[in-house]
């Protein structure tokens, strides 16, 4: 009956199945908690129940007859399926977690080795790669992957492993992963774990959370005993990585001072306060330590800094800062590799003699006698030892690497010349740092100067000069530009960490040596923006005149890549320098403008037009600096300072600067700065003027009337030198602003042109530098009506005062290279079409040959012909003559069918009209215009229309009476007869028209000019001869007489006539351009 009743009170304790999932729960929160295999003493009964319940199949179990054994059973199935589903977890995280000790003891001893994957991790990320693909529609190789994994189950998570929550997808791991801090794998180990005293103070403490007896225990108090317990897991593990979050910045901290040669004590004082300041939640991980390297004089050693030591708040900095030779004292070896102690190994109990021990060990092949035998078995034990053994080794490494690696070599290069201790060795590094490539390419230059910049801020001026600079000088004559090339950009990268008695001599020497002598394009670019480099940190004023003539040898370099250098670094950066001397307005511009004037003078009967550029284009690249002067001398700069909101410039205020060195707001030194200073600047102009402002008065007052005086002595014909002067106004306007170009500059230019002789100014380059440099620098309606009505102005002064036209055309030709301004132009030259007097109308025909060229053929049907077909009808003979180039350029450009019929009925008229025969000058413009577009216009109308009707001209000139006309029309026939004889001339034209064209002009020529017979005589031989080859040949399938009359030996004789001719080259090589 005792034991029935026992049996029952088991079975009641069995029903409870809460209180032991609570039971059983807490061993394996407490195991994992601990991380190792503890043995637990716990009240008998528990233990009995424990494994009474959990290990049924141990076969214990009391000899007694159950009455009813059915709820035990089911208790038991019930049970048991929790047993398996709890197993099942455990050997999922077991599957996880573990690693063979083999594989344990590599992962320590070779930490560079990647450990193998898991199979919980393969079947996870399998899953998840499959996914991936599924997701984004690789069906295929989805299925292939699915294949080639036929164990695992891809439709269920679960298959992965049982209590696995699944991860994100792989798109938000990735996205994800910045935001995780990843420890190094370099980091110490730090281990956790529960010391035996720790364990016997806990246990106490664990039998006053469980309550003596399972049985009085309710399932409220279990929950909450496991909610309590897994929140103290949760804690612990936050806590312990936070320390090993500290652990791995106290080592960076470590490496930080180890590169910066401080002491051990150095060290240790600085490690501890950031240990005093780590965040603690319990007092039970006073056992753990953390292993933080540092550095004493090159050796390495472990410092085992006790984290309760540090944690401890109470504990005053006097004990904890003693905590380090405490521990050295209390014996805690060093496993550092430069520990000075003898390193003893086990000796075997054997009785073999030393020297049969010493034979035995012969038999391992090792070779000590051998440079590279010495070096291996030689093991470095500091880091000059380290530096030393780098130093030997690097000579015989480097030329055994292959070229392109090794610029790889160039950290290890840079670091051994940087902490070597032997000069010698330094200097040989460098030098294998300089040659360390035959030809390095642009890439491998800018690996080599990084170092060298880190080298130089490594160890200062003194040796950078005594060490780096050498190197450079030895390689300035080098053979291979790549290497010069290096030598100039060393120069200028060096720049600022050279003493500045050797930047402004040395340096700049070796510089202006190789600008003189070297060769190549690209080394002297290099030297250029070195140069401007060195002239933004030289501040030896007698240095300033060296670098003007440095300026100037550069301006006048053959190379646009050098001079294209000039303008954006070295001309900004001396300029600067120029500014800070106070010559920019008493030297450098006054110098260039004086330049330009004795050009002028000098080149009376031929201007060096290049010369001219350099000096023009040197001034324009000086206006940013000029005006940025100006701001900063102003009365107002003291005022300008940058309070609330700052006003936006328009983009389109300043010309588009050069390079960044041009941008005023570079030279000012911000954009808010030189916004508050522009809106000064314009009220200061608008309403209180330029009393006191000394720069800008040397602007209006100086600057001003020398260069309109200097543009009064250009030669107006000469466009290259008209756009120079036109862009150069341009940018200064543009610069300066509106209200200054308003009320300064057209103010200086209207004087000269109003004055007594303003006539004569109309006919100078004044006239279209004013309309295209100044007048165009702004495009608001009125500036455009101001423009339009200053051109009409000039087209009749220049009209009604039988001036030349240069100065207009002038201004169209610039005006017309820009279509924004083709509209404008046309309507000019429509109130020359309808003005009263005949020299305007005939003035605007000849004006409409200059701007048919740039006008799209839309504008010519409807604005150009039109007009032209008024004035062809003009009562005045004179108006219509005009017409004819334009008509002729029409020919030359146009392409569409209708403009050409209309323009050839146009000029039919004029040859065929009965009151046209006795034109002398009509007849002479048409026979110009047709030498002049006949090679380029369209086949058809040359064929049809342009050589037939010059062999009508020429037989018309037979009958001329007159010698003077005779001789000038026939002299205009050569010249159209030598430029069409390059074209390609049918059989029948050369027989009908062609040749007896020529025969005509040399009866003329025979009486007129016998030099001219000579060579129409021969050409006529030779089209001749090709037409009687052609004949012969033809029936064999010989080449056409178009072919044969661009033979070689045709060429050459028809090229020595055609420098007797007094028609242009230009129309000559024009005519292989047209498209047949």
């Amino acid at each position: 009956q005792g034991c029935t009743k026992t049996m029952e009170n088991i079975h009641q304790f069995a029903c409870k199945s809460t209180l032991l999932h609570a039971f059983t729960s807490f061993i394996k929160i407490a195991c994992f908690l601990f991380s190792i295999q503890t043995v637990f003493f716990f009240h008998t009964h528990l233990c009995f129940l424990f494994f009474n319940f959990c290990f049924p199949f141990l076969g214990w179990m009391p000899c007694v007859f159950i009455p009813n054994p059915c709820p035990v059973l089911e208790f038991e199935l019930r049970k048991a399926k929790e047993t398996i589903q709890a197993l099942r977890a455990n050997l999922t995280k077991a599957a996880e977690h573990e690693v063979p000790l083999q594989e344990r003891k590599n992962y320590k001893s070779s930490p560079e080795i990647q450990e193998p994957i898991k199979p919980l991790e393969k079947r996870a990320l399998n899953f998840l790669v499959n996914e991936f693909l599924l997701k984004n529609n690789y069906k295929l190789t989805s299925i292939t992957f699915s294949d080639e994994n036929d164990d695992q189950d891809f439709e269920l998570w679960d298959d992965v492993g049982l209590n696995i929550p699944k991860p994100p997808d792989l798109l938000q791991l990735y996205r994800d992963f910045g935001n995780h801090q990843v420890t190094a794998k370099d980091l110490v180990d730090v281990a956790s774990g529960v010391e035996e005293d720790e364990l016997e103070a806990l246990t106490p403490v664990l039998g006053t959370i469980l309550p003596p007896t399972l049985d009085t225990l309710q399932p409220v108090e279990n929950s909450l005993l496991v909610q309590k317990l897994e929140d103290k897991i949760s804690l612990l593990n936050n806590e312990k990585w936070s320390l090993m979050e500290q652990i791995r910045r106290l080592e960076s901290e470590m490496d930080f001072l180890k590169n910066e040669h401080f002491a051990v004590p150095a060290v240790c004082d600085l490690v501890q306060p950031s240990l005093d300041q780590s965040p603690h939640k319990d007092s039970k991980d006073s056992g753990q330590s953390a292993v933080v390297n540092s550095s004493d004089e090159g050796i390495n050693k472990n410092i085992h800094l006790p984290v309760s030591d540090a944690v401890d708040s109470t504990t005053p900095k006097e004990n904890s800062s003693d905590s380090f030779p405490q521990r050295e004292r209390e014996g805690i070896p060093s496993s550092s590799p430069s520990s000075k102690s003898t390193v003893h190994f086990d000796k075997p109990n054997r009785k073999l003699s030393p020297a049969f021990h010493q034979a035995l060990l012969s038999f391992c092949r090792m070779s000590a006698d051998s440079r590279l035998g010495s070096e291996v078995s030689r093991i470095a034990d500091s880091e000059k030892s380290v530096m030393l053994m780098l130093g030997r080794c690097l000579p015989h490494i480097v030329p055994n690497v292959l070229l392109a690696k090794r610029e790889e070599l160039i950290p290890l290069i840079l670091c051994t010349a940087c902490l070597h201790p032997e000069p010698k060795e330094r200097d040989q590094l460098l030098h294998i740092l300089f040659n360390l490539i035959k030809r390095p390419d642009d890439e491998q230059r800018q690996m080599i100067l990084t170092g060298c910049v880190a080298f130089a801020r490594h160890v200062g001026p003194t040796r950078v000069e005594a060490e780096l600079l050498p190197q450079c000088w030895e390689q300035i004559n080098h053979k291979y530009p790549e290497r010069r090339l290096l030598v100039a950009e060393s120069c200028g990268a060096l720049a600022p960490y050279l003493p500045k008695e050797i930047r402004s001599s040395l340096v700049l020497s070796m510089l202006q040596q190789m600008l003189m002598e070297d060769k190549a394009d690209l080394v002297r670019e290099a030297v250029i923006k070195s140069l401007g480099i060195i002239m933004g940190y030289i501040d030896d004023p007698d240095k300033y005149q060296q670098g003007f003539e440095l300026l100037l040898s550069a301006l006048g370099d053959p190379s646009e890549r050098v001079v294209s250098a000039t303008h954006q670094v070295f001309l900004p950066a001396y300029a600067a320098w120029t500014t800070e001397l106070g010559n920019l307005q008493s030297h450098l511009i006054p110098t260039l403008l004086n330049k330009i004037e004795k050009l002028l003078r000098e080149g009376e009967h031929g201007l060096d037009e290049h010369k001219l550029h350099m000096y023009l284009s040197a001034l324009q690249s000086l206006i940013p600096s000029l005006f940025a002067l100006v701001l900063q001398n102003a009365p107002f700069s003291s005022k300008a300072k940058l309070h609330g909101e700052v006003p936006q410039i328009e983009v389109t205020r300043f010309p588009r600067p050069m390079s960044p060195l041009q941008d005023v707001s570079t030279i000012i030194g911000s954009r808010e700065q030189l916004a508050v200073l522009l809106q000064l600047y314009d009220y200061q102009l608008e309403h209180e003027g330029t009393t006191g402002w000394e720069s800008l008065l040397w602007v209006v007052n100086q600057l001003l009337p020398q260069l309109i005086e200097i543009v009064g002595k250009i030669n107006v014909t000469s466009t290259a030198c008209v756009h120079e002067f036109s862009r150069f106004f341009w940018r200064l306007c543009r610069t300066f602003g509106k209200i200054f170009t308003n009320t300064k500059t057209f103010k200086n230019i209207l004087i000269i042109l109003d004055s007594s002789a303003g006539n004569g100014v109309l006919t100078k380059a004044t006239v279209p530098i004013y309309a295209t440099g100044v007048l165009t620098c702004y495009i608001q309606e009125e500036d455009r009506k101001l423009l339009v009505g200053f051109l009409e102005d000039v087209m009749t002064l220049l009209s009604l005062s039988h001036a030349p036209l240069d100065s207009l055309k002038a201004s169209f030709v610039e005006l017309g290279a820009n279509p924004a301004y083709h509209e404008l132009l046309l309507t000019v030259l429509w109130y020359g079409v309808v003005h009263t007097s005949a020299l305007v109308r005939c003035t605007a025909a000849r004006m409409f040959e200059l701007l048919v060229k740039g006008v799209n053929e839309t504008l010519v049907a409807q604005r150009v012909v039109p007009a032209l077909i008024t004035l062809s009808s003009d009562p005045e003979i004179s108006v219509r003559i005009a017409t004819i180039p334009a008509f002729g350029t029409i020919m030359e450009t146009v392409i569409q069918r209708e403009l050409l019929e209309r323009v050839k009925m146009q000029l039919a008229s004029f040859l065929e009209d009965p009151q046209y025969q006795d034109q002398h000058s009509l007849h002479t413009e048409i026979i110009k215009t047709f030498g002049r577009v006949g090679p380029n216009a369209e086949p058809r109308f040359r064929d049809e229309f342009v050589i037939p009707h010059l062999h009508k001209l020429a037989l018309v000139n037979n009958l001329q009476i007159v010698d003077s006309k005779r001789l000038d029309i026939a002299t205009h026939l050569f010249e159209a007869y030598s430029a069409l004889s390059c074209c390609f001339i049918s059989e029948d034209l050369m027989v009908n028209h062609f040749l007896p064209g020529l025969r005509c002009l040399r009866t003329d020529m025979e009486h007129l000019s016998p030099e001219h017979e000579v060579i129409l005589s021969s050409m006529i031989k030779e089209c001749e001869q090709k037409v009687e080859n052609k004949n012969v040949q033809e029936p064999q399938g010989s080449m056409s007489i178009a072919a044969s009359l661009v033979s070689e030996d045709t060429k050459t004789k028809f090229l020595n006539k055609m420098g007797q001719l007094t028609t242009s080259g230009a129309m000559l090589a024009n005519v292989f351009q047209r498209k047949k």
